[in-house]
């Protein structure tokens, strides 16, 4: 027991030396393509006869992080990271709307010396409108640690009509990812002149 809470006082002090210099560290892209036919493999899927349109998908992502896939009926939601233990289902994040997402990701990592993490990802995702039409949205989550595995959504930019949307973007990962507590705090949105379309799930 002693030992447990000897490692536990560890991590803890490891988490507040981090976030007392997460200002002052180094912010970088990084960018990984999600590829589901050449990355992914699936972990979950309707067996034999079972009916249903949906997979989930665990993907390699920026050096070892993974990227859980999870889709149904022409809906997705993504998670970034390591999921909380033995969850493999975190909350569903998705658009209301028909939706996919860009095979692109952009990964905010932080680097402090020989030390480098990814804090958050940018993505692009395309989403119905009531017209026919795509409405882009870069959605900013929170990528989830080994030792804190909390990830989600920490904010919305509508890239349609909003000009430098992924300044944007990188500005609310960088600011606002690190302490994000998932559940209690509600993500930022920034519409620009193009409403964002309705989100489903945890996200908001």
């Amino acid at each position: 027991m002693r030992m447990a809470l000897t490692r536990l006082a560890i991590a803890g002090l490891a988490m507040a030396a981090m976030a007392g210099t997460a200002q002052a560290v180094d912010i970088e892209s990084a960018y990984t393509e999600l590829n589901t036919e050449k990355n992914c493999a699936p972990f979950a899927a309707p067996g034999g006869d079972e009916p249903g349109d949906w997979v989930n998908l665990v993907c390699s992502g920026w050096k070892g992080y993974p990227v859980l896939v999870y889709y149904s009926d022409a809906r997705e939601s993504l998670f970034y990271g390591f999921p909380p233990a033995g969850d493999l289902a975190p909350e569903w994040e998705s658009f209301s709307a028909f939706n996919s997402t860009s095979p692109t990701i952009e990964w905010r990592i932080m680097k402090d010396g020989d030390r480098e993490w990814p804090v958050a990802t940018i993505h692009r995702w395309f989403v119905d409108d009531d017209f026919g039409d795509k409405i882009e949205v870069l959605v900013v989550e929170k990528v989830g640690q080994l030792l804190e595995r909390q990830g989600c959504v920490v904010g919305y930019v509508v890239a349609t009509g909003n000009e430098n949307a992924n300044e944007k973007a990188r500005r609310i990962a960088d600011r606002q990812a690190y302490d994000f507590a998932c559940g209690a705090d509600q993500p930022v949105v920034d519409a620009g002149e193009v409403p964002a379309p309705m989100s489903a799930g945890g996200g908001g």
